[in-house]
């Protein structure tokens, strides 16, 4: 049923990612990457060893501060699964040969992804033109990359014009914070504090308007799916199951784990949370999300990297890096 890409590949890459998914089975363990300061459900799950229990193997896990990074782990086989990386960074990744397939929607966030403004330059969406020339923190490749790419093009600032600085979203905040950038780009407990220092130039339903979608996926090495499909439909049912959980009683006990987790207090976390959707597997498996609307995006947000010079090129179509089978078979469980 697991459906296998049929996209480029570099043959080394997979290679390391099939040593690494033959070893991980043999050990009776694998790796996940995730963020800190982004609050989900399914921390609340890794806490309460849900995710163990249903794989039946120890989850071992490891944070991240960028997409970028966790492709990169993804591609050396230390990770087998990463949660919530961004789409951009995603659509670099198998852009550029990487054999990596979407298993599920983690979030959809078009609040919690933004630009921030120094608060002191009193610039709006309506002089935005006045930010040509200024110097901007921007982690390059991720979400916050892609967003701000389209945010310029739609006030018509020339990039070429910026002095792009590329910071992981902590860093921006801290500089942003020194006056050492006009403004800066990021997402989380990061974009929150960048906030304390200026302000946003679109809302996320302006964005959202505009066609600037902003959601992550769980995603993993094709070989790795391929040889372990079972264990990848166990991890989405237990992530989805958590999901269900929050939506239905969103407790202070459980918000009290997933901001621990998270490393943020509750009162932030709960900021982030709100800002937040998570759809369910029937809504991910529709035509709105996996079912459809999700390759063209990704063929759109590639088409806007090459147009920058971000990446080299686009594959022709992003449907062969969405996989179902597991979401699919977890809605059977």
């Amino acid at each position: 049923m697991i459906k296998k890409t049929t996209t480029g590949f570099v043959a080394g890459v997979v290679m390391a990612m099939t040593g690494q998914a033959a070893l991980a089975g043999g050990h009776g363990e694998i790796t996940v990457g995730y963020f800190l300061e982004w609050p989900m459900p399914f921390l609340a799950a890794k806490a309460s060893g849900a995710y163990d229990e249903a794989l039946g193997m120890k989850v071992n896990w490891v944070t991240f501060e960028t997409g970028t990074a966790m492709s990169a782990a993804m591609a050396s086989g230390d990770v087998q699964i990463s949660v919530s990386q961004g789409v951009p960074p995603f659509v670099v990744a198998t852009s550029g040969g990487q054999d990596l397939q979407i298993v599920d929607v983690a979030v959809s966030y078009a609040e919690n992804d933004n630009c921030v403004v120094r608060a002191d330059l009193e610039i709006d969406k309506d002089s935005a033109g006045e930010l040509a020339g200024k110097k901007v923190a921007v982690p390059l490749g991720t979400a916050a990359h892609y967003g701000f790419l389209r945010q310029m093009d739609h006030f018509g600032v020339d990039v070429a014009s910026l002095q792009v600085v590329d910071m992981a979203p902590p860093d921006g905040a801290a500089a942003l914070s020194q006056g050492a950038v006009d403004f800066a780009c990021g997402w989380g407990g990061a974009l929150g504090r960048m906030k304390e220092y200026g302000n946003v130039l679109l809302t996320g339903a302006e964005k959202q308007e505009l066609g600037i979608l902003v959601f992550d996926v769980t995603s993993a090495p094709a070989a790795f799916v391929a040889e372990n499909g079972d264990t990848v439909a166990k991890f989405l049912k237990v992530t989805a199951d958590a999901n269900a959980a929050w939506a239905a009683n969103p407790s202070d006990e459980m918000l009290a784990v997933i901001a621990q987790e998270s490393g943020m207090d509750p009162e932030a976390a709960k900021g982030s949370l709100d800002t937040f959707e998570f759809p369910t597997i029937e809504q991910q498996l529709s035509s709105a999300w996996l079912g459809g609307n999700a390759a063209p995006f990704m063929k759109g947000v590639a088409d806007v990297f090459v147009g920058a010079g971000s990446i080299d090129s686009a594959l022709d179509s992003y449907e062969g890096t969405v996989n179902t089978g597991p979401l699919q078979a977890a809605s059977n469980m």
